[in-house]
């Protein structure tokens, strides 16, 4: 507590004296170019051989931004900009005196490999956001929407445009023409746009900028250049219309019996995407029925600590524009809205008798959903999203083949609205966000919210040319449904309101609404000089609830943070740059106790061969956990410590690999883990690449959490010795026959095996040592049996515990009765998953998928080693196999 308010105070005063200081800042000067319409229609070939060019000016003069800045780069690049109706062209000469070098990197699209050059057009001119267009030498596309100043870059977007590379005998040109219809502007009669160019020398590992920003300058898109000369622009209104059709095979072990899974099944698909363009800065996206089919299956992962488990948004329709959406409000990845809670598995699962067998659905069907998203000339960014799922069905089938329906899960609505608005010449903005979840349970679902309804608002204040900042947000939520549901909340291990020693809390049953509060405030510095620094608050009230159609880890936290980093930006023999960082955080909950201390000093190095290393050690102190004994009373965890080295080869060569390890370990050996990485990249060819991933864990731990049971009316709280090995391998292989004909591999085997010894209960949570927190078992005391376990330990003719495939039997007073049981907690668990892709866009935006999957899931005896085991699992087991293909075309005007 003491070296807390130490801490803040020394970093106010260091924050006030160097606010005070004046640094030196490189004034660099805006670059304008001034484009004029074409007099004649170029052939987008690559080759910028045509009179057609002859109408603009060349414009060069690139300044190198990495690794040395403010030089001018190994080779020059320069360009020309013209336009028509509606197209906008851009042609790029990249000079290059060695162009048997240039790297020619066939990839999907948005594969951004080899040499390059990437067109930033910020046609809002709002100096925040952007549209990217990106080139190969090898004539890849790529397209990306860059939001918050160049902090966010979002691969997702897939506009249609078209663009062509050649290489020749002084390096290589582009030409790209752009529908105006794929951009989002104002109506002045002359258009003034944020504009630059960054071009990419691979091998050198060498980005060069038309406009130059220096390093030490805080924002990216806010510093670009100006195109001028778009005159009398008509607004271009985007319409593009995709329908789908999907024909998918699923084959699988046959289960005897069950008519529902008799080895094959076969089903016929279509649905409909469409883009129409409501206003030149506005565009509605609507799709009904999505499919997502040859969506990459998430990885393996188990938790250990009972808490939800964070995976990424893979399907196109949410993935694409999500940064207008994104209200992450806290630290971590909370985040009021989660798009994967639409379409998710149904909450319920089939409610069956004896010889019965049933067809669950395995997720919710979107019946449809559709966005509204775009930005306004004046500053107005906005976002409406509204999707609705349908009531899911278990079909299910009696022993005399009649059958019947059981509902499992409710017609579900989703809506989501997000606004901001900049000012103060676009240096500030504030935004707000609105979700509403409403179900239609119709009498049933007790245990589910009938509604939640969150809200919050966030807002950012820069100054000094953006080298300082304010931001944060607050965000307020309530849920409410049956007595039920609220009991059910107030019980979920993120909130914990039945804990038996939080005084400041309270378990009520008779609740049928929770009203919660989160937010994060944070003042620092981001640029200018070498010094950048940062601190503030974050806090989770214990109501605060968004799992409806957010993303919520746990609660009653607040938290203090401070963050100071040390630059060294310009190159010398030995390095190109390094950050050398220090953190510091200290966590209470709203009981005002003083749950954790933590420090961190880190440090990043950036090779003058283009290697780099990267490592940090730090220790958490004063260390308590409210969730680790799952609404038992806080629990006092050891001082802790980890520390972490990485390092990895130039990117740019042909083969490229990373290592790392991590340790962390804590006093009197409570917990100990190591964790291996190594990660490989090899293009043998300019059309073929593999990656080929390795991390392996392995964890111990003295007091893992089992379960709890009662003796003597007391709660007892069962933990263990851990031994927590996981193992996981990731194979990619890619293959390019052109930059729009690619076939793709991915393989990912996962293990996680756990043995438990040691089993012991919790004597007092708080003691100071290990052997004041917990008692061992005795071999008198437990016994491990395969045989069924029924004990009415009340003797009142109701079996207590009930454990059919046996488990641990606990005679803890000895007394030759026992006194209670639970399972083996032992577990191995064993995923595969594979798919193989081949994807052919036709014409643009237009694809063909053929799409192999193979997925198995299952259990290995905890005996048997890691590599024998997934041996087993990849070539013995059987797995589920499904073959898809699926067509699309988009109709675009």
């Amino acid at each position: 507590m003491k070296f807390t308010a130490v801490f803040v105070v020394l970093f106010i005063c260091f924050s006030s004296n160097v606010f005070t200081q004046t640094e030196q800042a490189v004034k660099v000067p805006k670059r304008i170019y001034t484009t004029k319409r074409l007099i004649k229609t170029p052939v987008i070939d690559g080759k910028i051989n045509e009179g057609a060019w002859d109408a603009v000016e060349w414009s060069s003069d690139f300044t190198e931004k990495n690794p040395d800045e403010g030089t001018p780069p190994a080779y020059q690049t320069k360009f020309k900009v013209m336009y028509d109706k509606k197209f906008l062209y851009v042609a790029i000469r990249a000079f290059d005196d060695e162009p048997e070098l240039i790297q020619q990197r066939l990839s999907r699209r948005d594969g951004f490999q080899g040499d390059r050059v990437n067109v930033i057009i910020d046609s809002y001119h709002d100096k925040r956001t952007a549209f990217v267009f990106t080139t190969t030498a090898a004539g890849v596309k790529g397209e990306e929407i860059v939001s918050q100043n160049g902090n966010n870059w979002d691969a997702s977007w897939n506009p249609i445009w078209y663009t062509n590379a050649a290489v020749d005998d002084k390096g290589y040109t582009i030409e790209m023409k752009i529908p105006f219809s794929q951009l989002r502007f104002g109506k002045a009669k002359e258009q003034i746009w944020g504009f630059n160019i960054n071009r990419t020398i691979f091998r050198l590992q060498e980005r060069s900028l038309w406009q130059r920003i220096p390093n030490n300058q805080a924002g990216f898109i806010s510093e670009s250049g100006e195109l001028h000369g778009l005159k009398n622009l008509v607004s271009q209104k985007q319409l593009e219309i995709q329908p789908f059709t999907v024909l998918q095979y699923d084959k699988y072990p046959a289960e005897p019996g069950n008519p529902f899974r008799d080895g094959s099944d076969l089903t016929l698909n279509a649905g409909l995407d469409a883009k129409i363009g409501i206003t030149n800065d506005l565009t509605l996206d609507l799709t009904i029925n999505p499919d997502f089919g040859q969506v990459e299956a998430d990885p393996g992962a188990i938790a250990l600590d009972g808490f939800q488990i964070f995976f990424r948004e893979q399907r196109p329709f949410f993935v694409e524009n999500f940064n207008i959406f994104d209200f992450e409000f806290a630290n971590g990845q909370d985040n009021v809205f989660y798009s994967r809670r639409i379409g998710r598995n149904p909450h319920r699962s089939a409610s069956l008798q004896d010889g019965e067998f049933a067809d669950v659905p395995q997720n919710s069907t979107i019946l449809g959903a559709a966005k509204f998203s775009g930005k306004t000339k004046n500053g107005w960014s906005i976002g409406v999203l509204e999707s609705v799922t349908a009531n899911e069905y278990a079909t299910i089938r009696q022993t005399d083949g009649t059958e019947r329906e059981q509902i499992v899960e409710p017609l579900t609505n989703f809506f989501v609205a997000r606004a901001q608005k900049d000012f103060n010449k676009r240096n500030s903005f504030i935004g707000g966000i609105f979700t509403a979840t409403n179900r239609f349970l119709n009498g049933d679902f007790n245990e589910l919210h009938k509604a939640a309804y969150t809200g919050g608002v966030d807002f950012q204040h820069n100054w000094k040319n953006r080298e300082y900042y304010l931001d944060g947000n607050v965000v307020f939520s309530k849920v409410l449904g049956s007595e039920e549901a609220i009991t059910a909340t107030q019980k979920t291990l993120r909130h914990n309101f039945q804990r038996v020693d939080a005084d400041y809390l309270s378990l009520d049953e008779t609740k049928t609404s929770l009203t919660g509060t989160g937010g994060r405030l944070e003042l620092g510095k981001n640029g200018g000089g070498n010094w950048r620094y940062s601190g503030g608050a974050i806090w989770r009230s214990p109501e605060l609830e968004l799992n409806d159609v957010g993303f919520l880890r746990q609660t009653d936290e607040i938290i203090q943070f401070g963050n100071l980093n040390y630059l060294w930006q310009v190159p010398t023999e030995t390095y190109r740059n390094i950050n050398i960082g220090f953190e510091q955080f200290s966590i209470y909950d709203f009981g005002g106790n003083l749950n954790r201390i933590g420090l961190e000093g880190k440090g990043e190095i950036s090779w003058i061969n283009n290697w780099w290393t990267e490592g940090g050690y730090g220790i958490n102190t004063n260390f308590f956990d409210n969730f680790f004994l799952r609404g038992g009373p806080r629990w006092k965890r050891p001082n802790t410590a980890f520390a972490y080295l990485f390092f990895g080869s130039d990117r740019s060569k042909l083969f490229s690999f990373t290592l790392g390890y991590s340790n962390r370990h804590s006093q009197e050996s409570v917990v100990g883990r190591d964790r291996f990485v190594v990660r490989t990249n090899y293009q043998p060819t300019d059309a073929f690449s593999m990656s080929f991933n390795v991390e392996y864990a392995n964890l111990f731990d003295r007091t893992q959490y089992v379960t709890e049971t009662a003796f003597n009316n007391d709660a007892r709280y069962i933990l263990g010795r851990i031994q927590n090995q996981t193992l996981t391998t990731t194979l990619r292989l890619n293959y390019s026959f052109t930059p729009d004909i690619s076939l793709q591999f991915y393989g990912q085997p996962f293990i996680s095996k756990g043995k438990f010894s040691n089993l012991n209960y919790v004597l007092n949570p708080l003691g100071n040592s290990i052997n004041d927190r917990i008692a061992v078992y005795d071999e008198t005391q437990i016994l491990l049996t395969d045989d069924a376990i029924a004990i009415d330990a009340n003797n009142d003719g109701v079996q207590d515990f009930n454990l059919p495939n046996g488990g641990y039997l606990v005679d803890e007073n000895r007394d030759g009765d026992a006194d209670y049981a639970f399972r083996n907690p032992d577990f191995s668990f064993v995923q595969l998953q594979t798919n193989l892709v081949a994807r052919w866009e036709y014409i643009p935006g237009s694809e063909l998928f053929l799409v192999w999957a193979r997925g198995s899931v299952g259990n290995t005896d905890t005996d048997t080693d890691l590599l024998n085991s997934v041996s087993d699992q990849v070539f013995r087991e059987p797995a589920n196999d499904t073959f898809l293909v699926k067509f699309t075309y988009r109709f675009a005007r």
